[in-house]
This record gives structure tokens, sequence and C-alpha cells, in this order.
């Protein structure tokens, strides 16, 4: 069988042409973990960048081989899942938001096959795990650092969908703003995509033009759009500063490998894998953090941030998890 790819299909090293006929018995020898991943987006889209950077790593470090496709279309994406199952993959890993009914479906066909899959919903049965981006508590942190960074008072965030995961990170961020700007108020879009730099900063320069001078970037393109008017940003995921230097002050940072450790160890130990692994991008397992410039961030808002910080770290303040849609 051939699996269909739309844009590109890599092995952990080279390419791959045509079908996978390595997947498998690349990994019976060494004892590694064989790991297909199935991108639903380029692997440059932030988001799936920070899990294929945690993959590969895991792959260099010797832990799995990873295998991935990416750009792979909701028509082909359940193809694409059992493609690999029918190769022999230990373990997928996958991104069902948009297409969750057949994931599952797809789990419940391979019962002895390991999933891993973004979701809004919960595991099911023993073989499909559940992830969530959880980089709430570090964006609750750099609101706090944004709301005695705005003149106007206005603070604008730029969205792709309002999923639960996504309105987590903006209603915290506002959250976080409140702490240190109580009057502050909020404009919000989502652009209905998940990878279009051009649209968010579209959707990014209309909330400028009404009075916005710090942006939370849920999606790639708002920072270009608050260095054009020379206003704040918060890069969301990656750590943008270096990029937009003077004009992403933070980032809300998501690090992937402690949840690839946790349910790979699950899946070495033959333990059942249908269960939420969310927690492993909370910031006491490392799996997010606050990446700051305290260039002009008055001293006070830092202490204040860092209070909470080390609060959160040490069990004594929860962020609070609204996943409403903001308005």
């Amino acid at each position: 069988m051939k699996l269909h790819i739309t844009r590109r299909h890599f092995v952990q090293g080279g390419l791959a042409l045509g079908a996978l006929s390595t997947l498998s018995g690349t990994s019976l020898a060494s004892g590694k973990i064989k790991v297909a991943g199935v991108h639903a987006s380029p692997v440059e889209n932030a988001w799936n960048s920070r899990v294929h950077l945690a993959l590969k790593s895991a792959a260099s470090d010797g832990l799995i081989d990873y295998v991935f496709s990416e750009g792979v279309a909701a028509t082909d994406y359940p193809r694409a899942l059992r493609e690999y199952a029918d190769q022999g993959a230990q373990l997928i890993w996958g991104e069902s938001y948009a297409v969750e009914n057949e994931a599952r479906q797809v789990a419940s066909d391979y019962k002895n096959t390991p999933f891993l899959m973004g979701s809004s919903g919960g595991p099911q049965g023993d073989n499909f795990g559940v992830f969530g981006t959880r980089t709430h508590e570090a964006c609750y942190l750099a609101g706090i650092l944004a709301g005695r960074l705005s003149k106007s008072g206005i603070f604008g965030s730029v969205g792709g969908y309002p999923i639960p995961e996504v309105n987590l990170v903006i209603n915290t961020f506002r959250a976080g703003v409140r702490e240190t700007r109580p009057d502050a108020k909020f404009l919000n879009g989502f652009i209905g995509t998940w990878f279009d730099p051009a649209k968010a900063k579209e959707a990014a320069l209309a909330q400028i033009d009404a009075g916005a001078d710090v942006l939370y970037g849920e999606r790639i393109g708002t920072a270009d759009a608050c260095k054009e008017r020379g206003v704040l940003a918060i890069g969301s995921l990656i750590d943008f500063s270096a990029q937009y230097p003077g004009t992403v002050f933070a980032s809300a940072v998501w690090n992937f490998r402690p949840t690839i450790n946790a349910i790979v160890a699950d899946v070495v130990a033959k333990k059942r894998v249908g269960k939420d692994y969310t927690e492993y991008s909370f910031m006491k397992h490392g799996g997010s953090e606050l990446v700051y410039v305290k260039d002009g961030i008055p001293d006070d808002a830092i202490k204040v941030m860092k209070a909470k910080q080390a609060a959160i770290n040490a069990g004594q303040f929860e962020v609070a998890i609204n996943l409403a849609e903001p308005k």
C-alpha cells in the first residue's frame, strides 16, 4: 500500500521516496519504539513544530524511531493512520481535532496499536490516549507582565479556532492581565485556520487600529503586525523574542518532550495508554514555561509574576481552567 501524502513524507534522517517500506523492521533490533506522526498542518506551523522538535529529539536520544507525514488533508487522514498501523507502528501520534470521529474509529479497529492524539475529548478504550496543549499557566504569567506595559489599556488576541485549548490560553492571558490592570478591555479574533500568517496579521492590524497595544499571538503572523505598527506582542508555543526583538517581550513556550517520555514509558512497559496525558504539559513537569525579556518591564510587575510562578510550581496556586469562548 502506498501512503498518500499531500506535501512531504519523511523518515528521521532522510527522505522516504514512495511508500514507507522500512517502518516495520527499523526498530526491532534496536528495541526502540517505532513512532509515526501524522501532521495535518506543515511541521513549520508553531504547534506542530513543537511536537516535531520533541519527537526528533527523542529519536536523536535513541528513545524512538520517528517517521512522519505532514500537510495531510482531513479526507486522507484516516487512511494515513491506518497505513501506519498496518506497517507496524508501535505508537501513532496525531491531531484529531478536525477528524475526531474518524480517528477514534481507526483506533477502535487497531486495538493493539497505541494512539496519542491531540483532542478536545477524553481517552477511549485501552489504546487511544489524548493530550491537550497546556501553556495556560505561562499565558497567565505573560498577562501579568502585559498589564503593566499597555498604555491604552486595550489588549488583543488572535486565535485559530474557538476550540477549548485555544479559548483556554486566551482566557488565562486575560486573567493575568487583570492582576495588574483591572480596568483592561479586550479584543479577540479567530481566523478560521491553523496556518495563515497573512490572515493573522490582518486580524491583528484590525485590533491595533481599534486601540490594542499589546497582543497575544496564538497564531503566527500576529507579531508581524505588531512589529509593523510598533506595539508589543506575546508569542505562543515558541520563543519568538529573537525573531522579533523589541516587539515580542514574552512567549508562552510549550515543551512536548515530557509527554513523549511519559507515553513511551507506558508503551515499553505494555501499560494501557487510553488515558489523558495533558498534565505533562504543565509547568511542574517542564511541559511549559514563560520566556521573557526583562528590558522595559517594570520591576514590580516581574516581582508579582515571579511570586505567582513560584506558587504555581509549588502547587500553592492553580490557574483556573476556563474553556469558554472569549468574547
